[in-house]
Order: C-alpha cells, then sequence, then structure tokens
C-alpha cells in the first residue's frame, strides 16, 4: 500500500524533473531514465515514455527526432506553456519545502 502511495507522489517529482531538464537542454528517454536513477527515482521505460508523450500531448514538451547512429531518437525540449507550468511547481515546491523541513 505504502509503495502505490509513494509512486503516485513521486509521478508529480518526476514530471517537474522532466521539464527541469527539457528546460535546460533536450533530452531523451534513456538519458533522462538514468538522470532520475541518479536521484533514486527507478522508473522503467512503459512509464517514463508514456510520460513524455502525455506531456508532449498536453503542450509541455515539444519533440524532435534525430538520426543518431542509424536509429531515430526522439528530443523533448520544454516549451513555453511547460516553462509556465516549471516557474509554478517551483514556487509551490519551495513553499511546501519552507513548510516540512523542519
Amino acid at each position: 500500500m505504502e509503495d502505490k502511495v509513494l509512486r503516485k507522489l513521486f509521478l508529480g517529482f518526476i514530471h517537474i524533473h522532466i521539464l527541469h531538464h527539457a528546460s535546460e537542454h533536450p533530452i531523451y528517454g534513456t538519458w533522462m531514465a538514468e538522470e532520475l536513477k541518479s536521484h533514486g527515482y527507478s522508473i522503467s521505460a512503459g512509464t517514463l515514455y508514456p510520460i513524455l508523450h502525455s506531456m508532449e500531448a498536453d503542450g509541455l514538451l515539444t519533440r524532435e527526432d534525430r538520426n543518431v547512429e542509424g536509429h531515430i531518437r526522439k528530443y523533448y525540449t520544454v516549451t513555453d506553456k511547460g516553462k509556465d507550468i516549471l516557474a509554478e511547481a517551483r514556487a509551490k515546491a519551495y513553499e511546501l519545502f519552507r513548510e516540512i523541513k523542519d
């Protein structure tokens, strides 16, 4: 039961991570999975790629397909809407952190 609750909570954090990194430079799925892993999130491709696709469908990310060594790799970059959402999420995260830090 606790795992399900934490998973739901952490999915929101994962969305924020994606927006943050996609605002710094174009990202792709494998890179993002490794970045999330370095922060302690264990996320499968079957979870990550639908998140990326839904964020694109919601207008938070744009996708560019690039040929990398004969394979098509999908790179994602934050949109203006995504930047606005990230700014709001940061403000809420700072507010929450200040409230719960002690």
